[in-house]
């Protein structure tokens, strides 16, 4: 419980006392004595649930001040307060109402276009094994390893945010590793949040159908590396917006970069990466001296992937040789380069790559364990950056030797019309195969790819579900590849 005027200490005088005992921005979640934030979104205007709030016996509401409400007023007896800047505040105040949980925990945040998810999920793993219990905060779910419950959001709202930290520290975390995504970002949804050591792993086309241009999808990437608590940054040296988010680094951070370069002068280098028949074998120079680093994960990007790793993991005091023993035991990251096979089948791997960068990356990865033929199954999502869709298809086209196009989540789009978006970055000599059942897409490679050949199922990772004509029905890619699998070996 705590008063209004704790709360926001610019309340009115008159309200100040006002005892408040809960804090939602859901008119649903509304209990007696509740303070109700109703935020006017593009899509959804929780104004209009106001009423319906103060009925289910809230006893104050908080709504941004604009052109459209000015003015505090009172429904029946009920403060109703325009708030300047709400949207901005909506952190703070939630980290105050959980009582600053980010303040008892360590918190390394992620972003970038690909590697988020490997990074945070190794980042828990890992510091589990090192004796400091971690939560995760991401695409894959919230929660500890192995028990994650579904996330809505990359990066939840500031209210969820803060109540699942607080929830984490109850529970005994000492470490938490989350995805920090473009959209939370620039929505402000990690106000309020105490981060320890900011993490970038690089910029490549992607959500242009929501910050424009790459300019302001960068700047949203940038005000992690300005944010006032932050003790550390680890940077992907090797990404041209890398030094950028260098540059925004205030001067007593400490600042790790990575590279896969063997002539970087940098601070954690990979001197050589090798390709093994068990996953990574990295040579890795640093300030604490040089180790040998395996890994089960396979693809060089997954090798950047580990050396962000190690960084982060050294900003927050752990020794070099013991974060080379871990990491060689920490599972693989699930829908990311995950690796199925059965006996005298090809091998099949399920990656997220969504975007033309990460699709090239992993075909290039699947590529080092290829001796015979590489097969690619992908689609693109609907009602997203209509412009990846071609260089997705040019990429396939290059890096392939059999390449499948069949759907994704086509959403509300056209399943068809989406197909021919990629296609139309085919080169003319170039044939593709095109199947719009994304499972008999899955079913057909399996049967038709020769043993020792490579498939890579694309897209959509860890998803359960596929999303047609705006109907959510379940469907995972390593399920039907599994199903695949098993259907061959007993052929």
């Amino acid at each position: 419980m705590m008063h209004l005027g704790e709360l926001l200490p610019s309340c009115p005088d008159q309200w100040q006392n006002i005892e408040l005992k809960a804090l939602v921005a859901d008119s649903l979640e509304v209990v007696a004595g509740a303070c109700f934030i109703a935020m006017a979104g593009t899509h959804y205007n929780a104004r209009d649930d106001i009423p319906a709030a103060i009925a289910a016996g809230a006893a104050a509401v908080l709504t941004p001040a604009d052109s459209h409400f000015t003015l505090n007023t009172v429904i029946n007896h009920v403060p109703v307060i325009a708030v300047p800047e709400l949207g901005e505040l909506l952190g703070d105040l939630a980290a105050r109402w959980y009582g600053q949980p980010s303040q008892a925990l360590t918190v390394l945040a992620t972003t970038g276009t690909n590697g988020k998810t490997s990074i945070a999920n190794l980042l828990a793993g890992a510091c589990g094994q090192l004796g400091q219990r971690a939560a995760v905060m991401g695409t894959l779910g919230n929660g500890f390893p192995g028990e994650l419950a579904p996330a809505t959001f990359t990066t939840p709202d500031p209210l969820q945010l803060q109540r699942l930290l607080a929830s984490f520290h109850q529970q005994g975390a000492q470490v938490v590793a989350l995805e920090a995504s473009s959209h939370g970002l620039s929505q402000g949804r990690l106000a309020g949040t105490r981060i320890h050591t900011a993490l970038f792993t690089n910029l490549t086309r992607d959500h242009l159908d929501y910050h424009g241009n790459m300019a302001a999808y960068a700047a949203s990437k940038a005000a992690l590396f300005r944010w006032p608590s932050l003790q550390a940054a680890v940077i992907n040296a090797d990404d041209a917006y890398g030094a950028d988010m260098q540059a925004e680094l205030a001067g007593q951070v400490q600042c790790l970069r990575y590279s896969l370069d063997p002539s970087a002068d940098v601070e954690l280098v990979a001197e050589s990466v090798q390709a093994t028949l068990d996953g990574l074998c990295i040579v890795l120079r640093t300030p604490h001296g040089r180790a040998t680093l395996r890994s089960p994960l396979i693809g060089r990007f997954n090798a950047s992937n580990l050396l962000a790793v190690v960084g982060g993991l050294l900003s927050i005091g752990h020794p070099l040789n013991e974060i080379i023993r871990v990491l060689a035991k920490v599972s693989p990251v699930p829908g990311r380069m995950q690796c199925l096979r059965e006996a005298n089948t090809p091998l099949v791997v399920v990656d997220y790559a969504h975007t033309p960068d990460a699709l090239e990356q992993a075909l290039k990865a699947a590529r080092e364990h290829t001796e015979g033929k590489l097969w690619v199954v992908f689609g693109c999502g609907g009602g997203r950056d209509t412009g990846k869709r071609a260089d997705m298809g040019r990429a396939a086209a290059a890096l392939a030797d059999h390449v499948v196009i069949t759907t994704d989540n086509p959403r509300n789009e056209d399943p068809q019309a989406i197909i021919d978006g990629i296609c139309a970055g085919l080169p003319a000599d170039f044939t593709a195969q095109c199947l719009l059942d994304r499972g008999e897409a899955i079913a057909q490679v399996v049967a038709q790819a020769g043993h020792d050949d490579v498939i890579l199922i694309a897209g959509k990772g860890h998803e359960t579900y596929q999303e047609v004509h705006g109907v959510r029905t379940p469907f995972s890619d390593s399920e039907h590849v599994h199903m695949a699998l098993l259907v061959r070996t007993r052929a």
